[in-house]
């Protein structure tokens, strides 16, 4: 089984998103950033992932919406974020 990629929007000088990205790259994840700060299609793809986000970061475990940076140290804290990065 490989593992699920890993998804995370954010903004420009989001220090919640900078929060999030520093979790993941302290336990080696790789994972896709897209910088939603104009706008764009990407935005639009996160809408559509998430319709009711309007924040960020926005992160994606696989299809799994995650949600923000609280949510994803939550799950660290919890001992289950091991578990879905794993697959």
């Amino acid at each position: 089984m490989s593992t699920p990629q890993v998804h995370i929007y954010t903004k420009f000088g989001c220090g919640y998103c900078y929060r999030a990205k520093r979790l993941l790259d302290q336990k080696g994840v790789e994972f896709s950033e897209f910088d939603i700060t104009l706008g764009g299609p990407k935005r639009d793809e996160m809408l559509q992932r998430a319709p009711d986000a309007r924040t960020v970061p926005q992160i994606f475990i696989g299809e799994t919406h995650i949600g923000g940076s609280d949510e994803l140290h939550a799950l660290e804290r919890d001992g289950k974020l091991d578990t879905l990065l794993a697959g």
